[in-house]
């Protein structure tokens, strides 16, 4: 399996339950997370495979999880797959555009026994509050096999599957504000990274909604810590990351949503007077060309994760 064939699903899967925490299916101890997090998977497996002990546990990691890190366990020999990512990731700083997309742990664990396996890994931007993350699991013995593999549809309750693959909840992050209406634009959460002393610049992120019959254009917006918001899109060009001011605004078209994060389009908050800081609230406003102005809020999460802080912002 590639992780590429579960991205399509993985998006669709949006709002639908988690897996049943009974063991009679591998689940994760922890079911939900928050976008652009790290996420401690605690993997628990509570049989064999008709009646055989497992030897072999497989953890297939879906695109839009990053820098993995699985923990050793004793008695167990730990393998592990690396594949590039369908995209290229910023992390305190760094872009990665590789890691590990598969983990096999090998040893012996009898069908009457329970155990867990961990990894560590971060959740990027890519997934937003409402969806679910499902992590295909196999368990392999001497004859049998367990697929824990199934993704379900859009609207499908996981439930109804008969080896429905762990999922992972995404929720938003404590105290983030709700969404804001403006006549038919909905705007989602939107949120800032903190920055480093002396930054002059910071970005803005969030989801906007259309669910009128005409287009609007996002123009730009202002907020009390710097001079003034401008929209700009971040693109690879010959192997690099440039940046430039999106003119004559963002097109939000009839029917569609577009996402302002980290790697694509975003907001450039110009002119910092002071750094922006983990857990500060900030109130702006955003300027559309038929919504007219709009009140907003942002959350200001770390530095780390998607994106990369002060150096996501370099022309």
């Amino acid at each position: 399996m590639k992780s590429s064939l579960f991205r399509g699903a993985l998006v669709a899967a949006a709002s639908i339950g988690l897996a049943s925490p009974a063991f009679a299916h591998a689940t994760f101890e922890t079911a939900q997370t928050t976008p652009n997090s790290t996420y401690k998977a605690v993997l628990r497996i509570g049989h064999g495979c008709k009646g055989q002990p497992t030897l072999k546990v497989r953890v297939q990691i879906p695109d839009g999880i990053i820098a993995v890190k699985p923990m050793p366990k004793a008695g167990w020999t730990l393998e592990t797959t690396k594949a590039a990512y369908a995209k290229t990731y910023q992390l305190y700083g760094d872009a990665l555009s590789e890691g590990i997309t598969g983990i096999t742990w090998t040893g012996s664990l009898d069908d009457g026994h329970y155990d867990e396996f961990v990894f560590q890994a971060r959740v990027t931007d890519a997934f937003q509050p409402g969806e679910t993350v499902y992590i295909p699991v196999v368990q392999e013995c001497a004859s049998a096999k367990e697929e824990w593999t199934q993704i379900p549809a859009s609207g499908q309750d996981a439930h109804s599957l008969k080896s429905p693959a762990p999922g992972v909840k995404i929720v938003a992050a404590a105290g983030a504000p709700a969404s804001v209406k403006a006549g038919s634009l909905t705007i989602e959460q939107p949120w800032s990274r903190a920055t480093p002393a002396g930054a002059k610049v910071g970005g803005g992120y969030l989801r906007i909604t259309n669910t009128g019959k005409e287009s609007d254009r996002l123009i730009g917006g202002s907020f009390p810590l710097g001079s003034k918001v401008e929209v700009h899109e971040m693109s690879m060009q010959d192997n690099v990351m440039r940046m430039k001011q999106v003119e004559g605004g963002l097109e939000i078209k009839p029917g569609e949503s577009v996402e302002l994060k980290p790697g694509g389009f975003h907001l450039m908050l110009m002119d910092l007077k002071e750094p922006l800081k983990e857990g500060q609230t900030f109130k702006g406003t955003l300027v559309f060309e038929r919504a007219g102005t709009v009140n907003v809020e942002y959350t200001v999460r770390g530095m780390s994760g998607q994106g990369g802080g002060a150096a996501e912002h370099k022309h």
